[in-house]
């Protein structure tokens, strides 16, 4: 996307009054400028789209991020590592961001990006997730776009089969947070009705939707 095009995102989520507007992490001073003077807070994307940049790099960029003064920190787990079943790896990696942001003051919300997992996988990194004590668990970047035999590419983003097995093996306090997918009133009152949680702050206008289509307090993919 162009600095044009960064613009343009991010002055659909001032005008709309959203949550936050989700930039990369070379973004943060751009977003910061365009959105001053509202209430919209910037939510830098550690390791996007597909998380593959290495523990060392993501900890200083999440750490940076944080330093900024940025709230809400988003990371990609490395998706290999959770396919290929070394989720001690994944593990380490999440509880040095999550250590790093929480000590800046900032919370963290971990993406899964689901279309290329396993309901094992998912179950598992829910797991992860609550005994490290992040703020969010997340379906998905929006970008999880997966080759099918006949060459084509699909993208399914948040689904509610998803929503609910991350609802029920994550533990209460952590939040789950959709994202992709997720474009009319109707796909978020499908999904609401297995995110208890999440329903109920909805209902009080402060829901964490994923997308430029969410209503006031959604969250805007900007960059």
């Amino acid at each position: 996307m162009t600095d044009t095009d960064i613009d343009a995102g991010l002055a659909i989520a001032k005008k709309y009054d959203v949550a936050t507007a989700c930039v990369k992490p070379y973004l943060i001073a751009r977003a910061k400028k365009a959105l001053k003077g509202s209430n919209v807070l910037v939510c830098p994307i550690i390791g996007f789209p597909h998380g593959n940049s290495t523990t060392e790099v993501k900890v200083f960029e999440a750490t940076q991020a944080a330093a900024a003064g940025d709230k809400e920190i988003d990371m990609v787990i490395n998706i290999g590592k959770a396919l290929g079943g070394d989720m001690d790896y994944v593990a380490d990696e999440i509880k040095q961001i999550n250590d790093a942001v929480v000590q800046q003051g900032a919370i963290l919300k971990v993406i899964f990006e689901n279309d290329y997992l396993e309901d094992q996988h998912i179950v598992r990194l829910c797991h992860i997730c609550s005994d490290i004590g992040v703020a969010f668990v997340k379906t998905s970047t929006g970008y999880g776009f997966v080759k099918q035999p006949n060459g084509m590419y699909s993208y399914a983003g948040a689904t509610v089969s998803h929503l609910k097995l991350m609802r029920l093996h994550s533990k209460p306090e952590v939040q789950v947070k959709e994202a992709g997918g997720v474009r009319t009133l109707d796909d978020c009152c499908m999904s609401c009705r297995w995110v208890s949680r999440e329903l109920a702050q909805w209902l009080r206008g402060s829901y964490h939707a994923g997308g430029c289509g969410a209503r006031n307090y959604g969250s805007a993919h900007c960059g």
